[in-house]
């Protein structure tokens, strides 16, 4: 069935249709506009009475759905602050580190000997060096800071480049250093290689989710990360099988891992 445009009062109608307690269209109609349809009713599954019969529960009331809108926003921004506040921390160490092993310069940092000698990942590995080369020629004229160096050095460090390298390039990034660097950084937060690889993942995962305000409370990633003493020291319920029902792939993952690193 195709998915037509609707009008602030057709969107209102099929919300009373569906059994949704309205006490204030305007303001409700209000909240539409400014919000979309579809991302405050993205949480409606909280309030059906199941996803064969989608009608919203008895007295379910528009200021309930958009309060648990507002809830999720606001657990979002909280995230994203100490995301970007990692985000920052990793692209520090990782400019560091390459720079310490391989040279600060473009020429040196970007030499596809630099990063592992593996033939499954040569395309990505050169993909990865033409994106980063993209980024020095539209920021060397763009971003005051790439801008003094190619002006006054006529090459751009590491540690500049980074400001502008997207989270999910740096995550590719790691993805594809020499397994002596990978240690070396995933040494500096004291944990695992592995561990490493699994926890950008899903940091990358809820940042996006979080810039695009998309849904997080009840997210669930496809990597699960590994059990630690958080778990057990969170008290958090195991199954029968002896695994942790929360805290692998999920929000309480995330802030382990914030916790952690």
């Amino acid at each position: 069935m195709e998915k037509t445009f609707k009008t602030l009062d057709e969107q209102i109608n099929i919300l009373i249709d569906k059994g949704l307690t309205i006490n204030d269209i305007e303001k409700a109609k209000s909240i539409l506009l400014r919000e979309n349809y579809f991302f405050v009713t993205g949480y409606r599954f909280l309030f059906i009475k199941s996803y064969t019969d989608r009608k919203f529960n008895k007295g379910t009331t528009f200021e309930e759905l958009y309060a648990m809108f507002i809830f999720d926003r606001q657990l979002r921004n909280i995230l994203f602050k100490n995301i970007l506040v990692f985000e920052n921390n990793l692209k520090s160490i990782m400019a560091y580190v390459m720079s310490k092993n391989h040279g600060y310069k473009e020429k040196n940092y970007l030499n596809k000997n630099n990063f592992v000698h593996d033939y499954t990942k040569t395309r990505q590995i050169n993909d990865l060096i033409h994106k980063m080369k993209r980024q020095i020629r539209v920021n060397s004229q763009n971003h005051s800071a790439t801008l003094h160096y190619i002006t006054n050095y006529g090459y751009i460090p590491l540690w500049v480049l980074v400001k502008v390298l997207s989270f999910g390039l740096i995550n590719e990034l790691y993805g594809i250093l020499k397994p002596e660097d990978q240690k070396e950084i995933a040494d500096l937060y004291g944990i695992e290689m592995e561990d490493m690889e699994i926890y950008l993942s899903l940091l990358a995962n809820y940042r996006n989710l979080c810039a695009h305000e998309d849904i997080v409370f009840d997210h669930r990633t496809q990597k699960y990360i590994s059990n630690t003493k958080y778990h057990n020291e969170l008290k958090i319920k195991q199954d029968e099988f002896g695994e942790y029902v929360k805290g692998k792939n999920d929000i309480f993952a995330l802030i382990i891992i914030l916790k952690q690193m």
